[in-house]
């Protein structure tokens, strides 16, 4: 079962999220940070949540600014405020008696998850899915149309069969955003999963997490999937991975999020 929930981002318009409610006993609950255009019902961020809700544990998925269901322009975004958002979604889990124990990033939401998780209330440990080590490397996605965007302030940009605008406050954010420092002052549990075929992401990536990372820090190869996740059962394995790994981490709770 699935609870329709908007919220507020940081610069004003609403955003669009949904609570896959957890199945049976409640174990803890979480948050998926989507892909850099992607959203909260791409292949991902939709069936990892299933899966951990399946599995006990009820996570809440959104749109990003200007994404999917939720108001706004998404060239009004950056890095800074999918940041910032990520924290706004722990609050309203912290808000609704549901505080979010866990928060899962796939790809350029993996970096999010790691910069957002210091302030992010109630947080316990994280987990990134072939996750950027640096927000930068999504600079080469709009490389063609960087030089315009540099000189005219924006530029349209086609991407996932949409058109999208893409301002130079955007740029200059994602070329100024540093995540290492925010690795190596997580003091979280991490989870590093990546596939070592990923052709989006290198896995060279989650080499450099980790080695940032400190203990208590995990890495486990998704051998055979695709970076979206999008092959027969990868988004479920990822799952399945994440529940055991966050079981010692999670924070038990019953219906209200009282304790046991």
């Amino acid at each position: 079962m699935t609870e329709e929930v908007r919220f507020k981002s940081v610069v004003g318009p609403k955003l669009a999220g949904a609570i896959d409610l957890p199945e049976g006993e409640i174990r803890g609950w979480g948050i998926f940070v989507h892909g850099f255009t992607l959203g909260k019902n791409s292949p991902a961020a939709s069936r990892v949540s299933k899966q951990l809700a399946r599995e006990g544990i009820g996570m809440l998925r959104y749109d990003n600014l200007g994404i999917g269901d939720s108001d706004g322009n998404w060239g009004d975004g950056s890095f800074t405020i999918k940041v910032q958002d990520t924290v706004r979604a722990a609050t309203l889990m912290a808000e609704r008696g549901t505080p979010a124990d866990l928060l899962v990033g796939h790809s350029w939401g993996g970096a999010a998850a790691i910069a957002a998780a210091a302030e992010a209330t109630g947080v316990r440990a994280v987990a990134t899915i072939g996750a950027p080590a640096d927000p930068s490397h999504v600079e080469r996605q709009y490389d063609a149309v960087m030089e315009r965007v540099l000189t005219d302030g924006s530029h349209e940009w086609f991407v996932g069969g949409r058109t999208l605008v893409l301002k130079r406050a955007f740029v200059d954010d994602v070329h100024h955003a540093s995540l290492r420092n925010r690795i190596r002052e997580l003091h979280l549990p991490l989870l590093v999963l990546h596939s070592p075929t990923d052709n989006t992401v290198d896995i060279a990536n989650a080499s450099e997490i980790f080695r940032e990372a400190r203990h208590p820090r995990s890495f486990v190869s998704l051998e055979g999937a695709d970076h979206l996740l999008t092959a027969r059962g990868q988004a479920q394995r990822a799952a399945h991975i994440i529940s055991a790994w966050a079981d010692q981490y999670i924070h038990r709770s019953r219906p209200g999020g009282k304790d046991k």
